[in-house]
């Protein structure tokens, strides 16, 4: 019975550390997506498409910004009342904001307010999504079992190529089932109302968690930080830096093979969006399968020889994007985007485990979430926006240059990062 019970405690945790991920990121893809199809023209139509689409990236990169933001403050709260209140207060700060884009009006019917209130709605996107993922992550850790945190912490690195396959099964129905015209005008804004229903299943799963018993342990025998952020930067600076390096691949391999690949090839390749978007479905799937290998390597080898090994690859990756990318053929663009979504994944699913082992749990809300989004900001902010300019002025390889580059910076961060796989939470 009590192995019963176990078991069924362990399933709970996982989907909670799960769901919540995979809402969150299907409201962040949801926006990404749209950005690639239809912000532009409806939000910056006063100008030519390629302006249209700059604009349209840099929204992207607002929400970005303001992770790190929200990071630091559902961090501290996290660090100092608990784990699971800041996690709801976050998917609602995320949910209200996703929803309420879907219900914006269009510059045609009221000027720059349309755009002003489109990038508030980002920031908010972006803050709540700030101190989702630290908390999910920790929920997963501080709940694992011993030489198993690297399981554990894949559930909520799960969220995301779930959350996409969502976001992107959304648009490619719409895009079967209307015509240009008529998703232009109010159909891409379904996904985001649909937003609110799953943050209501997110919030049922949330508010029957119980606190994490490494922080409830932890409140026994001393008292929360009063600032966790003025501990982190005091006393753990390094690793919160080396984390954010770490992060670097995973966002710009992501965000580089589906925003900025998808505008590519509906614009400049001629590929119909619903094509397009049916090679990421596929491509996704190599993300999603690559996750638990790497999450299982990360128990049997460690965290920094998986991480080091796919860095690696990912670099060489870089080269086969102009060729694979601009060859015209079907199954070869979809084999890269499949390639690069597969790497993602082996880089991001360690970092379930391993960030939140770089920190104490006094700090481990603040400093795990700083890690990740501060990451965030460096390999993914402005990753489509820098790739949109220079496909314009150097062409494809040189965006191919760019995943190059983001890799070996991680690569060298996974070099000197200590490893943490037998690291005790505490």
């Amino acid at each position: 019975m009590k192995t019963q019970a176990t078991f069924f405690s362990a399933t709970r945790i996982a989907f909670a550390s799960f769901i919540g991920t995979a809402i969150e990121f299907y409201d962040f893809y949801i926006y990404g997506l749209a950005v690639a199809m239809v912000i532009g023209p409806i939000f910056f139509p006063n100008s030519d498409p390629a302006v249209q689409a700059l604009n349209a990236f840099l929204t992207f990169g607002i929400a970005f910004l303001a992770r790190p933001f929200g990071a630091l403050l559902f961090g501290h709260f996290g660090d100092r009342i608990g784990r699971k209140t800041t996690l709801v207060a976050s998917l609602l700060v995320m949910g209200i904001s996703t929803t309420l884009i879907g219900v914006l009006p269009s510059y045609e019917m009221v000027g720059w307010v349309a755009p002003a209130l489109l990038c508030l709605l980002r920031f908010g996107q972006g803050f709540g999504l700030g101190g989702e993922w630290g908390g999910a992550a920790l929920l997963a850790a501080e709940y694992a079992p011993k030489g198993k945190r690297g399981w554990f912490g894949m559930f909520p690195q799960l969220g995301p190529p779930v959350g996409f396959l969502f976001a992107v099964g959304s648009f490619l129905l719409l895009a079967n089932m209307l015509d240009d015209a008529a998703f232009r005008d109010w159909g891409w804004r379904i996904p985001f109302l649909a937003s609110a229903v799953l943050v209501v299943i997110g919030l049922y799963v949330r508010l029957k968690l119980e606190e994490t018993p490494v922080f409830t342990q932890a409140l026994k025998t001393h008292a929360p930080a009063k600032l966790p952020l003025v501990q982190l930067f005091a006393h753990h600076a390094k690793p919160l830096v080396l984390g954010a390096l770490l992060m670097v691949v995973c966002y710009a391999l992501f965000y580089l093979t589906t925003v900025f690949s998808l505008s590519y090839g509906v614009s400049k390749l001629g590929i119909a969006r619903p094509d397009f978007l049916g090679m990421l479905c596929i491509a996704v799937l190599f993300m999603a399968a690559a996750t638990p290998l790497a999450a299982w390597a990360g128990d049997r080898f460690g965290r920094r020889p998986v991480l080091i090994v796919a860095g690696i690859a990912a670099l060489l990756s870089g080269f086969l994007m102009e060729p694979m990318l601009n060859s015209g053929s079907t199954v070869q663009i979809t084999a890269f985007l499949s390639l690069e979504l597969f790497l993602m994944g082996a880089t991001f699913a360690p970092m379930g485990a391993l960030l939140p082992e770089l920190f104490p749990t006094a700090v481990r809300y603040t400093g795990a979430g700083a890690a990740y989004n501060l990451g965030g900001i460096l390999g993914a902010s402005l990753a489509p926006y820098i790739a949109q300019q220079l496909v314009q002025h150097g062409g494809l390889s040189w965006v191919g240059g760019y995943i190059s580059v983001a890799a070996a910076i991680s690569v060298t961060a996974a070099l000197l990062v200590h490893e943490t796989r037998d690291r005790e939470l505490e």
